[in-house]
């Protein structure tokens, strides 16, 4: 039985947003948020632990200008591989500059490599430009999920009708890189846990077991407070139909404060080298004393754990776990 013990943890430091997926190749790969949020970097291996000392290969970089669209604050690539092609979502801002609401200026993008080996070259992507949604506001953390012979696109962004910093949507997608159907909102920050001083709903990641979507996502500050939610659907249900979600009241995974595991969040899933176990990847920090805007300290690592799943076939996700060497 595979056990936490077995995976070094933290597995890769200052890597935030972590995104890990296990290929038919047999690879694992890996793409994060780097400290300096300048590139898209990818790095791999055949096991979860040999990641951690992975060399990266940077596949994209921002743009150069340093005010044009995809030049400033590259965030939480996700790599995916759709129809035997890869593609690369994430969020850019043109400045750094904030907007009058005092947020950030990201909107989505995608870039697509149709060689079988990602990391061959950064000429070997192509940009496919932003991902356009009606609402021209910040938008981030998109991911992508095929159910019911359909793609489907997930994404937290800004509805300045509504209280907060973002909340999370769902739409058909009609190619990769272009929606379908116009955006359905799946959950906004209500509860106390998702409003400890920011309004957010962020970060959505998609597991699909036992006849169920599970739809986890992240709220609050991106300090200790930071914790994991989770949406449920059946998987024959219309997606689209936002009354078909059920939305879990209160967290399914926070600090861990007696180990010193705080804000743990941003997750993805993938599954242990058995090809059963599924894999819990989060990012979490090991101190509370943060300098400044907690978006720039770096110490937000990268983690993976084992977890189990409840009688009723929904998943337990446990507690952070500690650190296994220093």
């Amino acid at each position: 039985m595979v056990q936490a013990s077995d995976y070094i943890n933290p597995l890769i430091v200052q890597r935030a947003d972590p995104y890990i997926y296990k290929h038919t190749d047999g690879y694992y790969y890996f793409t994060a948020s780097v400290p300096a949020y300048n590139l898209i970097e990818i790095r791999r291996a055949k096991t979860l632990n040999g990641l951690a000392n992975a060399a990266p290969r940077t596949v994209w970089r921002k743009h150069p200008d340093g005010s044009g669209a995809m030049s400033q604050l590259i965030w939480a690539p996700e790599l995916h591989y759709i129809d035997g092609k890869w593609f690369i979502y994430f969020a850019a801002s043109h400045t750094k500059e904030f907007d009058h609401n005092g947020m950030f200026q990201h909107r989505m993008y995608c870039i697509e490599c149709d060689n079988p080996d990602p990391m061959r070259d950064e000429a070997d992507w192509t940009e496919h430009g932003q991902i356009v949604t009606p609402l021209d506001t910040f938008a981030l953390d998109a991911t992508v999920f095929e159910a019911q012979n359909k793609l489907y696109y997930v994404w937290a962004q800004k509805d300045p009708a509504i209280k907060g910093n973002s909340n999370i949507y769902i739409a058909e997608m009609e190619n990769p890189w272009t929606l379908k159907t116009k955006p359905v909102m799946l959950t906004k920050p209500e509860y106390d846990w998702e409003t400890k001083i920011f309004w957010v709903n962020e970060g959505p990641a998609v597991l699909h077991r036992n006849g169920r979507f599970f739809l986890t996502y992240s709220a609050s500050a991106t300090d200790e407070n930071y914790a994991m939610g989770m949406l449920t659907v059946d998987e024959n249900a219309d997606l689209l139909d936002p009354a078909n979600w059920q939305k879990s009241k209160t967290p399914v995974f926070q600090s861990n404060m007696p180990i010193h595991q705080y804000g743990p969040g941003h997750n993805s899933f993938t599954v242990a080298e058995d090809d059963k176990t599924d894999i819990l990847v989060y990012h979490c920090r090991n101190y509370t004393d943060i300098k400044g805007d907690p978006l720039y300290d770096p110490n937000r690592h990268t983690m993976v754990q084992p977890f189990t799943w409840n009688d009723d076939g929904t998943p337990n996700f446990g507690k952070p776990v500690p650190y296994n060497y220093d």
